[in-house]
């Protein structure tokens, strides 16, 4: 059976991010966005707040243009994991891993800009942009 495990928010971040290095180097991101629930009783407003983690290049870049009461957009999956506390009860935390993130709002005066970011250019195995042959017409199209 297929399965699927997407999650796709929208909302402000509660805190500024905190970007930490793991033992052996690794760019970490540990945040928290508030995000409104879509339904409301009359009057009331009601949030949800949800724990991220991003890693190596989204870590660092989360941390170096948003701050608390940023808007942003994270694109990721669902995880759960579990851990016995000091006190040997079993602690189960749940979170979202971030693949992608990026800015919901325009830029302000005094913000850095968008783009001062250079995202890492990855080996497609093309050396030169693709080469396209001109269609002449659209008379021997069945629709």
């Amino acid at each position: 059976m297929a399965s699927l495990n997407k999650v796709i928010l929208i909302g402000h971040l509660t805190a500024d991010p905190e970007l930490r290095q793991t033992a052996t180097g690794l760019s970490v991101c540990s945040f928290s966005i508030g995000v409104t629930r879509r339904f409301q009783r009359a009057g009331e407003q009601n949030s949800d707040f949800i724990n991220i983690v991003a890693w190596r290049q989204t870590a660092e870049f989360i941390s170096k243009y948003f701050k608390k009461g940023s808007a942003i957009c994270i694109c990721g999956s669902l995880q759960t994991r579990n851990y016995v506390a000091n006190d040997n009860t079993k602690r189960y935390i749940t979170e979202v891993v971030a693949d992608e993130a990026s800015f919901v709002e325009r830029k302000t005066d005094g913000a850095p800009r968008s783009d001062d970011y250079q995202a890492p250019a990855y080996a497609t195995g093309m050396e030169e942009a693709p080469k396209f042959e001109e269609v002449s017409g659209d008379d021997d199209l069945p629709f």
